[in-house]
């Protein structure tokens, strides 16, 4: 074939790999919640300790984040001094294990299609703490959007067949902490310049957060495993879990990185698109038309707010590009005009 064909063929690659990230972020995103789901819902494997769950999480991702960058230089630290992890990473692992503490016991009071419409409501979140943490300047329009996404989902929860309001308290809590948390490693790592990718987000995030875990576990759930003589910490269930946990992790790095994190928010349609069927066939959870009219509305708004987002990042990006362009051509005209000094200084000399 020619270069054409050579060509062809490079594209073909790149979107196959591009599909291959997805397919593989979905499959782990979507095993990590129906797991979590079997292990605490009390119908099924009924374990209901989320934040005994968390805590075996966060000690698993720990010790492997510590073994790769430690132990087989898989990766290399970023260095970090002790105020910079007290005042920035501290507040960020405080969040995070709130959120996946909160997230994790929402699954023992609401079924999973349902886990999923409420969690349309993160850009709201986002966008709000955002606008008060002046990181986002307030939009009307903007701010009627969030409005629509907000009346979707009050639809959606208006049609839920087994509707608890402590479960929907804990998910609304946890998209609140997380979204709390995404915004603050805007503030307090990324306007310094700091990135951490999941690995070394884990070594330095996980043990914050298991300690976090400890105080509220010491007095709610260890009491309560104690009086459970019958239990016994199953290896290949609680491994199995916290390796998939671990390798969602490096999905999202895998596809943020090659791909973009738009590409992971359509990506994270369809997977909430799929959950929704698998909990009304498989789990056989309730899904009513309401349901399905409300996330449907909700969905909208989440696509058009995406699209928002985009167009401002293209423009941001073209504002960026001809700002480059003027100051290159300034640069080059400064250069002529120099050669232009210097050939009339030399025919004065002659």
């Amino acid at each position: 074939m020619g270069k054409g064909g050579a060509l062809s063929d490079g594209v073909i690659k790149k979107i196959l790999l591009s599909y291959t990230y997805v397919a593989i972020w979905i499959f782990l995103s979507f095993t990590v919640i129906v797991y979590n789901k079997y292990i605490l819902d009390k119908k099924m494997y009924n374990w209901p300790f989320p934040i005994s769950l968390t805590m075996i999480h966060m000690s698993f991702c720990a010790t492997l984040a510590f073994l790769l960058i430690k132990v087989f230089k898989f990766v290399e630290p970023v260095s970090m001094s002790r105020d910079l992890y007290l005042s920035s990473v501290v507040p960020i692992g405080a969040l995070y294990s709130l959120s996946l503490w909160l997230s994790n016991s929402a699954y023992i009071y609401l079924s999973v299609s349902f886990i999923q419409m409420l969690k349309a409501l993160m850009p709201v979140a986002v966008y709000s703490i955002s606008v008060l943490f002046k990181k986002e300047n307030f939009k009307t329009d903007t701010m009627a959007n969030m409005l629509s996404i907000s009346f979707g989902v009050a639809v959606a929860a208006y049609g839920e067949a087994r509707f608890d309001t402590w479960g929907v308290i804990l998910q609304l809590g946890a998209v609140a902490f997380e979204a709390t948390r995404l915004v603050m490693i805007q503030i307090l790592l990324t306007s310094k310049g700091i990135t951490l990718n999941p690995i070394t987000s884990l070594y330095y995030v996980a043990p914050c957060c298991l300690i976090f875990l400890v105080v509220p576990w010491i007095f709610v759930e260890l009491p309560v495993l104690r009086s459970t003589s019958s239990f016994h910490f199953d290896f290949v269930i609680f491994g199995t879990n916290s390796l998939c946990a671990f390798a969602l992790n490096l999905a999202v790095f895998l596809l943020v990185g090659k791909t973009s994190a738009l590409t992971m928010n359509v990506a994270g349609v369809v997977k909430d698109w799929l959950l929704i069927a698998f909990s009304w066939s498989v789990i056989k959870d309730t899904v009513t038309p309401v349901n399905l009219f409300g996330y449907g509305l909700a969905f909208l708004g989440v696509a058009y707010y995406n699209h928002s987002k985009l167009q401002a990042l293209k423009a941001k990006e073209a504002q960026k590009k001809a700002a480059q362009a003027d100051e290159e051509a300034g640069k080059l005209l400064e250069e002529r005009e120099g050669e232009g000094g210097s050939m009339k200084r030399n025919e004065s000399q002659d």
